[in-house]
């Protein structure tokens, strides 16, 4: 069973003017995020007094302000386990060594995502700083704002001190409520055929570190990791690559595969 290609989130600078369309600085995400927290909220007056009575239920509420929408998201960054290039000069095949080209500290990878948070030069005034317009496009998920905060974390590092893992955890706001779909998906939403829905198979992402063994483990399913091994063609089942989708449970005539 070949492994499938999963769409990856991405981050798009977007021009000022509000028209949506996709600046010069882009970032793919390296992990896809496990969740995404949407909250919605609209700017009321508590219920004013009539005389010596107060109106009370939500007649009483007064709408003032346009709502906004906020969309908080965790995303991940391990230079750990980024691509090795293959070593030809080195006995045994398949031999792998660091590419001189690859980031030495976690950090590289995540100011590509500072920059959104990061204030910039108007293009029409130059004196005057803006931040700088955002879209998280995952799928069928589209979301456009600003960055109202950011929290990098560093997680693991090197023995000479480099940090090489990362967690930033995001919080960017839209001065609307409405739908969050992005149109040019919808077609492909509502398709036939024998395509297979999103989330009806049970797909865990592997996080840095963890095993074939863990991840059934932590679902109760212990004693089938070397089934789920076999059904999704994992000849390591200790050594995962991170982001790496897994099926769970996968259906019987899949278990005990041979490869």
């Amino acid at each position: 069973m070949a492994n499938e290609e999963f769409a990856r989130a991405k981050l798009f600078e977007l021009k000022p003017g509000g028209k949506g369309e996709p600046g010069k600085h882009s970032v793919s995400v390296q992990f896809n995020p496990e969740t995404l927290k949407v909250s919605y909220s609209n700017q009321v007056l508590p219920p004013e007094k009539e005389g010596n009575k107060e109106q009370r239920g939500t007649d009483g509420l007064q709408f003032i302000g346009k709502g906004t929408t906020k969309l908080s998201v965790q995303l991940w960054f391990d230079i750990t386990a980024l691509p090795q290039k293959a070593d030809a000069g080195s006995p045994g095949a398949g031999a792998q060594t660091p590419d001189a080209k690859a980031p030495t500290d976690v950090r590289e990878l995540t100011q590509k995502v500072v920059f959104f948070i990061t204030p910039q030069k108007s293009e029409d005034r130059p004196d005057k700083l803006v931040l700088p317009g955002i879209r998280f496009l995952w799928g069928s998920f589209k979301f456009d704002g600003v960055v109202d905060s950011m929290e990098e974390s560093l997680e693991f590092f090197s023995s000479d001190g480099r940090p090489l893992r990362a967690s930033i955890s995001m919080n960017l706001t839209q001065q609307e409520i409405g739908t969050l779909r992005d149109e040019k998906f919808k077609s492909k939403a509502g398709g036939s055929g024998n395509q297979q829905t999103p989330g009806q198979a049970p797909m865990a992402q592997a996080a840095a570190g963890q095993t074939v063994q863990s991840m059934a483990a932590n679902r109760g399913l212990g004693g089938n990791w070397q089934d789920i091994a076999a059904a999704n063609q994992i000849e390591n089942p200790r050594l995962l690559q991170p982001g790496r989708f897994i099926d769970m449970n996968p259906p019987a005539s899949k278990r005990g595969l041979k490869f």
